[in-house]
C-alpha cells in the first residue's frame, strides 16, 4: 500500500483558499497525481485543502471523502503563557532544552503541553489515521501493522503541514516536535509512504519521499516561501 500525503498549495489564510500562485501549484500537482492509479482520496474540510484537491479531482472526475480530523492540527496552549496558541510552533531556545520533547511517550506530558487540549487532539488524529489504514487492510498494532488485506493500493490525503507531522509521528512512533521543527513540507508538496512486508502478516511504513515539489520545478514554478523562516538572523527574508 502507498499512502500519499499532500499539503495544500500556497494558502490565502484570510479567505481560507489559495493565492493565484497556489492555483498554479495545485494545477501542476493535478498533472502529477492524475498519472497515478489512485484508489481513494481523502481531504481536510478546510477551504485551502479543498481547493487544492479540487484541481486533481476535477481532472480525474473523481470525488474525495472529507474527514474532519485531517484539518490543521487543533492542539493549543494558552496564549498568555508563550505568545502563540498553536502548540506546534515553538522557538528552538525553548523546545530543544527539554529532553522530553524528543520522546514519543513523553512530549505531551511537558508542562506547557498539558495546559490545554494537545493530547486529546493528537489522539483524534491518531485514531483517525488508524481507522483509515485499517479500512484499507492495515491494522496498527504497537510499532507495526498487522496485514489484514495486503494490497498495492494508493491512497491520497489532502491536508496541512501540522497534521501531516502528527500522522507521521503516530505511524513512525516518534515525537511530532521533531517533525514540526526539523522538517518542512512546502505548499503542494508530496510525501509518500509505502508498506514494507518482509515478514508474513506484518508491515511497517517507510518514507520514500518527504515534501517533494518536483512537479513545481517541472512546470517552471518556484516553490512557495510559505512555512519557511529566515535563513540568517540578520536577514529576515524568507528563503
Amino acid at each position: 500500500m502507498k499512502l500519499i500525503i499532500v499539503r495544500h498549495a500556497e494558502p490565502d489564510y484570510v479567505h481560507d483558499s489559495l493565492t493565484e500562485k497556489g492555483d498554479r501549484e495545485a494545477k501542476l500537482l493535478a498533472d502529477r497525481l492524475s498519472k497515478l492509479d489512485i484508489g481513494a482520496f481523502y481531504c481536510s474540510p478546510l477551504g485551502r485543502a479543498q481547493r487544492t484537491a479540487g484541481f486533481t479531482l476535477d481532472k480525474l472526475k473523481r470525488t474525495a471523502e472529507t474527514l474532519d480530523w485531517l484539518q490543521e492540527f487543533r492542539g493549543t496552549v494558552p496564549k498568555a503563557v508563550i505568545g502563540r496558541t498553536g502548540c506546534w510552533d515553538r522557538k528552538p531556545s525553548y523546545w530543544t532544552a527539554i529532553d522530553d520533547y524528543y520522546s514519543y511517550d513523553k512530549w505531551f506530558n511537558v508542562k506547557l503541553m498539558k495546559k490545554n487540549n494537545v493530547k486529546k487532539e493528537y489522539d483524534i488524529v491518531a485514531n483517525g489515521i488508524d481507522e483509515l489504514l485499517k479500512k484499507h487492510g492495515y491494522l496498527h498494532k504497537g510499532r507495526v501493522f498487522k496485514v489484514e488485506k495486503e494490497n498495492s493500493e494508493t491512497v491520497v490525503l489532502f491536508c496541512h503541514f501540522g497534521v501531516e507531522c502528527v500522522i507521521l509521528s503516530h505511524i513512525f512512533n516518534i515525537s511530532p516536535m521533531i517533525l514540526w521543527h526539523n522538517f518542512v513540507a512546502l505548499p503542494s508538496s508530496v510525501t509518500v509512504l509505502a508498506t514494507e512486508e518482509r515478514e508474513k502478516g506484518t508491515a511497517v511504513f517507510r518514507c520514500m519521499q518527504f515534501g517533494d515539489v518536483s512537479h513545481l520545478y517541472a512546470g517552471d514554478e518556484e516553490p512557495s516561501f510559505a512555512a519557511r523562516f529566515c535563513e540568517c538572523y540578520s536577514d529576515d527574508t524568507r528563503h
